[in-house]
């Protein structure tokens, strides 16, 4: 797409907030007027439209993105989101080990082991782990316990966990990383930790490599987005 404006300007208004494209104002696919309530990220959508290039494409605008998610897609279809974020966790990528080698192991332990004590601490939510593929039961009460952590979340709060959550593979990280326990680019190491393990011993891969700043970037992206609708 081509850049048609030249400044674009964050504008208050009973406490809303738009952001105009000299005298238009970014709407929604929808076609509403996007107006959020917080400040800080409408002057944070205003900013990556300035810097928006005389080429650009949706993907060059993340925050404007989760924005429009929170405000269209999560309302209608916000208990099936919970439900699918909620999934991540009775699956979680920390509770699947591996059978080794040692040092594999060893790692897997110092670097997961402290997040799964984390959420049992902070949420009085323990996962069971297990050794190797085969899928692991969780206690019949981690769903709902899950569900109901989620069930308090803004709909901003779940548009960013449901960007975090399915690009790290783990509700664990995903909700440390959102809870700023945890900051994105640890977050995405620590759940690269086999991918890495495995370019210590053989190389890195290009792709793989590409597809982590992506993951990256993409997180990084949505844990801002939450702390802005926070400041």
């Amino acid at each position: 797409m081509k850049r048609f404006w030249t400044h674009a300007t964050p504008l208050e208004d009973s406490g809303l907030y738009t952001v105009r494209l000299d005298q238009r104002v970014v709407k929604m696919p929808s076609g509403a007027a996007l107006a959020v309530p917080h400040q800080a990220l409408a002057e944070a959508i205003a900013q990556e439209w300035n810097a928006a290039a005389a080429e650009f494409s949706p993907n060059d605008l993340p925050l404007t993105q989760l924005a429009c998610t929170a405000h269209e897609r999560i309302p209608p279809h916000r208990d099936s989101i919970i439900t699918q974020l909620a999934a991540y966790g009775l699956n979680d990528l920390l509770c699947y080990r591996a059978e080794g080698p040692a040092a594999l192991i060893a790692r897997q332990h110092a670097e997961w082991d402290p997040w799964l004590r984390w959420l049992d601490t902070t949420q009085g939510i323990g996962l069971i782990t297990t050794c190797g593929l085969m899928p692991v039961n969780q206690l019949p009460w981690t769903a709902s316990k899950l569900e109901a952590l989620l069930s308090t979340r803004t709909a901003y709060e779940l548009t960013a966990l449901g960007v975090i959550i399915p690009a790290l593979g783990s509700f664990v990280l995903g909700l440390a990383a959102a809870e700023e326990a945890l900051d994105a680019q640890t977050a995405c190491a620590t759940a690269a930790l086999d991918e890495l393990w495995q370019a210590e011993q053989w190389g890195e891969d290009e792709t793989d490599t590409a597809k982590r700043a992506a993951t990256l970037a993409d997180v990084a992206a949505a844990v801002r987005f939450i702390n802005l609708t926070r400041a």
